[in-house]
């Protein structure tokens, strides 16, 4: 176990420079932890922690926690949520100067998993409804992801999803982003996975490197 993780931590330093050389000023890092609490074979905890910089390292864009209680039923296949989240968010008004955004959450979220042979795919349906400082939002969003064994014995895999976000109110759309990338099984409970994503906004667009821990106990 040591070893593997000693493995994966190796690949992640010495892959890292080469991102941090290559990004420009669009480029940004997310950190991002991911843990599954199951109370029993129906009911579970959800806690995520994600740790967003505008750059490579540094500059904090944004931090994001988020829990709940969820329900899984139809066999395992299915879990349904009800969650609250936390944001803190760093703007830029001025190219030196930000200003930070508090915004609390609270928000339903329906799960469908399938299976395609080895394929797993992931449907999530999330509601949210946002009170950013004085001002009160919702929004709806959709993910879609597949996990492919990169060999059948292999701990690889492939990771991609696409995740769109609409407002209920003008403009309707709010963002979209893709993803791609690889991961690492350690055992049963625990996988690491690094990737790139992009995220597509109205009238601009960025780009993001993943690493991101999933934890089930």
């Amino acid at each position: 176990m040591k070893k593997k993780i000693g493995m994966v931590a190796l690949i992640v330093c010495l892959t890292l420079p080469n991102f941090l050389n290559a990004q420009d000023s669009n480029f940004g890092n997310w950190l991002i932890y991911i843990g599954n609490k199951k109370l029993n074979p129906k009911w579970n905890i959800h806690n995520e922690v994600q740790y967003r910089n505008y750059n490579a390292i540094g500059d904090l864009e944004q931090l994001l926690l988020r829990t709940g209680l969820g329900y899984t039923f139809n066999e395992g296949k299915n879990n349904a949520l009800l969650g609250y989240g936390y944001v803190l968010s760093k703007n830029y008004i001025t190219d030196n100067d930000k200003i930070s955004i508090n915004e609390h959450r609270i928000f339903q979220q329906f799960i469908s998993n399938q299976r395609i042979g080895s394929i797993k795919l992931s449907h999530r349906y999330r509601f949210e409804q946002r009170f950013v400082e004085d001002d009160f939002k919702m929004r709806f969003r959709y993910f879609l992801s597949l996990n492919i064994p990169l060999k059948n014995s292999s701990p690889f895999y492939f990771s991609a999803y696409n995740e769109i976000f609409l407002n209920t109110k003008s403009s309707v759309f709010d963002r979209n982003r893709l993803y791609g990338g690889i991961g690492f099984n350690l055992n049963s409970n625990v996988r690491l996975e690094t990737g790139y994503m992009n995220q597509f906004f109205e009238n601009t667009s960025r780009d993001q490197l993943n690493l991101m821990a999933f934890v089930t106990l």
